[in-house]
């Protein structure tokens, strides 16, 4: 895994205000993650309703681990959202100010 910095200037250009643009991050980060865990949690489930003998027990488990690293190895939801922001890729609006 590597680290990767972030320039929070321009960050903080993007909503004007670093602190909200946390928020906006940590909001988008959040909505990634749960469709990720949708998607693992689909795969996953196909073995779930299997009746399956010990060697294919086995193979089954061996499958579900197989899955689960792969979606470990994946980007993380916050370096996607980083991504997204950084990118104008990402919708948001304050509720607070009035257009």
């Amino acid at each position: 895994m590597s680290l990767k910095t972030l320039d929070t200037t321009e960050l903080a250009t993007k909503t004007g205000n670093l602190y909200e643009s946390v928020v906006v991050l940590a909001k988008r980060a959040r909505q990634i993650d749960a469709r990720v865990k949708q998607e693992l949690d689909a795969k996953l489930a196909y073995y779930d309703d299997l009746s399956l003998d010990a060697v294919d027990e086995l193979r089954s488990n061996e499958d579900q681990a197989r899955i689960s690293v792969e979606y470990e190895k994946k980007a993380k939801a916050s370096l996607l959202a980083a991504d997204e922001m950084l990118g104008e890729e990402i919708n948001f609006r304050n509720k607070n100010i009035e257009e």
